[in-house]
């Protein structure tokens, strides 16, 4: 994972911001990623001083993602919570239509799942990654040691709303302007 462990918390917030009715969340995660044990306890720890009871659901296959949404979305009051692994990336077509299908409001890890169908993401500035980046690459290509640079955590993230919401609240702004 490429960013802190207490982001995952905020993840909890912005379901809860979206669906306030939200009292169950279903995090999709990969339980064989070590860093994944971090994420899930940090969103144990916001879901508690939300109010919101957590369960997770593995991202091994398809047939596994399906059954844990489907059980899950039996009761109401329930949201996804999708973390940024390999399988979420592999599935995300499934898991938004999953979402859909179940009206379950989601919030992803990562922006490009909005512009495939996703409700929300909050997540690191993947630009801005990417700038760094180069920027690594810039001092290695100089003459700096690799092992020498410092490691560094992003430094600015992105809430991505779906661009139905964007060009709405566009729309109301602009009305208010010519008032």
């Amino acid at each position: 994972m490429n960013y802190e462990f207490s982001l995952a918390g905020k993840w909890v917030e912005l379901l809860k911001q979206i669906a306030p009715n939200v009292t169950r969340a279903l995090v999709i995660r990969d339980t064989s990623n070590p860093s994944g044990i971090a994420h899930f306890s940090a969103i144990q720890g916001a879901a508690q001083s939300h109010g919101v009871e957590v369960s997770p659901v593995g991202i091994r296959d398809a047939a596994e993602i399906e059954r844990g949404v489907a059980t899950f979305a039996r009761s109401t009051n329930g949201g996804l919570i999708v973390e940024a692994v390999a399988g979420s990336s592999a599935y995300r077509e499934l898991i938004i239509e999953l979402a859909a299908r179940h009206k379950l409001p989601a919030v992803y890890a990562d922006s490009y799942i909005v512009a495939e169908g996703g409700l929300v993401s909050y997540g690191p500035d993947r630009i801005d990654q990417y700038r760094n980046a180069a920027n690594y690459v810039d001092r290695i290509l100089r003459g700096e040691k690799p092992a020498d640079l410092p490691v560094q955590a992003p430094t600015k993230y992105e809430l991505v709303p779906p661009k139905r919401w964007v060009s709405r609240f566009r729309s109301q702004y602009l009305l208010a302007l010519t008032r």
